[in-house]
């Protein structure tokens, strides 16, 4: 059984823990964590599917009649795509999200990568990415680190890192906010 430092033990867990088995045994977790990764972006921007895979209005057949077309025009085949839809045959498919996540957890693990989640003000340089990528694999323990860079001109400057459950906020807004609120506690 597949197992990592997350905590498997919901319907995501389980129905993502069978998933991974499956692709080691056919040696496709790679193809799988990128159709189940392209999915999920597809629910992200539609909030038609995101609605289709939350409503129990819907039923199961309605489902996946609806999903067949939309998983084959993503480029969603075969145990993917057989997975999808099983999930919504057994009523599940509004956990699919919270599966697909899980799953990447596994596929990260297997691979030793950690996934970083950066909230930056203007889009970084090539070298400071590099930099960054550096640093923060050593934070993790010498693993691979993979960046999703966020621009956020919200945060004035500085920048906003989350690992896992781990959150460092060195941006200038919380930084200025921080100073306001003490003022206002000395005045």
């Amino acid at each position: 059984m597949a197992s990592g430092g997350d905590d498997l033990s919901g319907v995501a867990g389980r129905y993502a823990s069978a998933l991974y088995d499956l692709a080691v045994e056919q040696g496709s977790t790679e193809e799988i964590a990128t159709a189940l990764r392209g999915f999920a972006a597809l629910i992200q921007e539609s909030k038609d599917l995101e609605r289709l895979i939350k409503s129990p209005v819907y039923s199961a057949e309605t489902q996946i009649k609806a999903l067949s077309p939309i998983l084959d025009a993503a480029g969603v085949a075969g145990v993917a795509a057989n997975f999808v839809k099983l999930v919504a045959t057994k009523r599940r498919l509004f956990v699919l999200p919270a599966i697909i996540e899980a799953y990447g957890k596994l596929h990260d693990a297997a691979k030793g990568v950690v996934r970083a989640d950066v909230t930056v003000a203007a889009p970084l340089a090539s070298h400071h990415e590099s930099a960054l990528r550096a640093a923060l694999a050593g934070v993790t323990g010498g693993k691979a680190v993979d960046l999703e860079v966020k621009v956020d001109p919200a945060i004035i400057g500085g920048l906003v890192v989350k690992i896992g459950s781990r959150m460092l906020d060195a941006s200038l807004k919380t930084k200025l906010n921080s100073i306001r609120t003490r003022m206002k506690e000395v005045g």
